[in-house]
């Protein structure tokens, strides 16, 4: 049985030294910045990026899309937590 989408992400969590939940929810800013450091991607800027800028940032680094500029901004959907768990090598196996 494929992993759930909770699973993905707090396996995402655990490979980026965050905090499992124990219900699902989606990435907080902190954890988006943490996505980015573990995928190496630069965030720009000299305050804490947004959101939408990370999300975008992260689909593109990780081969969802071909840049920043053509990335959905929206939450994560399965396939993309998949590819993202890819990137920062998280398992999300039991």
């Amino acid at each position: 049985m494929s992993p759930t989408v909770h699973e993905v992400r707090n396996a995402i969590r655990v490979a980026t030294s965050r905090f499992e939940r124990e219900f699902g929810a989606s990435f907080t800013k902190e954890e988006l910045q943490a996505i980015c450091e573990a995928l190496e991607v630069d965030v720009d800027g000299g305050g804490r990026p947004s959101t939408t800028r990370m999300r975008r940032l992260i689909r593109a680094q990780v081969g969802i899309a071909e840049s920043p500029e053509a990335a959905d901004d929206s939450s994560f959907r399965k396939a993309e937590l998949q590819a993202i768990a890819d990137g920062v090598g998280a398992s999300s196996e039991p």
